[in-house]
This record gives C-alpha cells, sequence and structure tokens, in this order.
C-alpha cells in the first residue's frame, strides 16, 4: 500500500503543475493579444485628438466652443451620396484653404467664423479625414438635439437659410 500512494501523489502533483502551467501561458497568449490590438489603432484617430481637439474638442461645453465638434464636421461633409475619395478630397480642400466659398457649414461659420490656416501635412490630413470617414466620432452629450433644431430650421448638410 505505501508503495502505491507516493506514485499516486507524485502524479497528483504533476498534474496540477502542469493544469497551473498550461493555464498561465493560455492568460499570458490572451494578454499579448490585446496589447496587439491595441497598438492597431488607427493612426488617424490619435492626429485628430491631438490636433483638431484642441478647438473640435467633444467634451467642451456648448457655450465654450471654439469651433463645432469633429462629429458635426463629420455629418456635414459625409452623406450617403459620397465616396471616401470624395470626401477625403473636401475635408483636405477646406484644412488647407478654408473659406466661407468652400464650407458647408455656414451656421458654424457665422458662430465661430472660418477656421485658421494650419499648416498640417498632407499624410496627416488624409489619415484623420479617412479615420472620421470610417468610424464612429466621440460626440458631446447636447448634440444630437442639437443638430436635430438645426435640421428643423433647415441649417444642416450645408443649407444656408438666409
Amino acid at each position: 500500500m505505501k508503495s502505491f500512494v507516493k506514485p499516486l501523489i507524485l502524479t497528483i502533483i504533476v498534474l496540477i503543475l502542469a493544469t497551473l502551467f498550461f493555464s498561465y501561458k493560455k492568460i499570458k497568449l490572451d494578454y499579448q493579444d490585446v496589447a496587439i490590438v491595441e497598438s492597431q489603432e488607427h493612426p488617424g484617430k490619435k492626429l485628430m485628438e491631438t490636433n483638431c481637439y484642441v478647438c473640435h474638442n467633444p467634451v467642451t461645453s456648448h457655450d465654450d466652443r471654439l469651433a463645432p465638434p469633429m462629429i458635426a464636421v463629420k455629418k456635414h461633409y459625409k452623406n450617403n451620396n459620397i465616396t471616401k475619395k470624395e470626401f477625403i478630397a473636401n475635408f483636405k480642400k477646406w484644412v488647407n484653404k478654408p473659406s466661407e466659398e468652400i464650407s458647408k457649414m455656414p451656421g458654424a461659420i457665422r458662430k465661430f467664423n472660418i477656421m485658421p490656416y494650419a499648416p498640417y501635412s498632407e499624410e496627416d490630413i488624409e489619415q484623420i479625414a479617412d479615420y472620421i470617414y470610417d468610424n464612429d466620432i466621440e460626440q458631446p452629450e447636447w448634440f444630437d438635439e442639437h443638430y436635430k433644431q438645426e435640421q428643423k430650421k433647415g441649417m444642416g448638410k450645408g443649407k444656408n437659410k438666409n
């Protein structure tokens, strides 16, 4: 009996250690997978947060804004009929030479004036526009109601009601 107990205990210990070892390895692999996903964030998102959110920040209150939130820009420049290529071209045109003539946001111009020129690289502008076109953009809590009101007034999507 004594000779049977010792190998049984040894076998149980080996099984427990093997289970712990393989469980640990699985957890480690899952963690590595998550780290890879996080490192693949769209470069346009970071560029937008660093450059655009200086004025177009989604958390700034409605009354303290320097410019419309980026979600408003997206909603005015992107519609069902515009391709990604056209959206990026329009976005680049605006950022490279902001003017009242090419703006699709007359209400924003009345409230905030023309956006000042900022010397961003073509690649950065394209990355930002690419990100905006394909992704959900953070929006202020008040935005949905504000946007609905603007639509009722006929001010949405670049419509100028004078």
